[in-house]
């Protein structure tokens, strides 16, 4: 199970950190992804770290912007969201993959578990 939090309200240029804290015991195993969906869209990969923590990958759009970590010892895993624009406008999903060999899967359907979402709104 997967519960995100973190999200809110933010002008243009803020920042906002989003967390999605993990149950179970395997977590250190999986691949941890942040996607995100806004309103009449398809949902989009945002980034995506490492079982090890050691790689990560980012969508182009959030690239320099954004950045993912995780700590093991918690079970969460983080998505620190600098400079925000009005078009990151979206409700964020946590999603955990079993397979913590591959390398880190930008696709939805490669992920086997989500969170429920938490929204982020950027006022312009």
């Amino acid at each position: 199970q997967l519960v995100e939090s973190g999200g809110g309200l933010v002008q243009a240029g803020g920042s906002l950190r989003l967390s999605c804290a993990a149950s179970g015991r395997a977590f250190s195993q999986h691949q941890m992804g942040w996607f995100r969906q806004a309103p009449g869209n398809e949902r989009e990969f945002v980034g995506g770290i490492s079982a090890s923590g050691y790689t990560a990958y980012y969508a182009d759009s959030v690239k320099g912007r954004f950045a993912i970590s995780r700590d093991n010892a918690k079970n969460t895993v983080y998505l620190q969201m600098n400079s925000l624009k009005s078009e990151d406008t979206a409700v964020y999903y946590c999603a955990g993959r079993w397979n913590s060999l591959a390398k880190v899967a930008t696709t939805s359907g490669d992920y086997n578990y989500w969170g429920q979402g938490t929204q982020v709104t950027i006022s312009s």
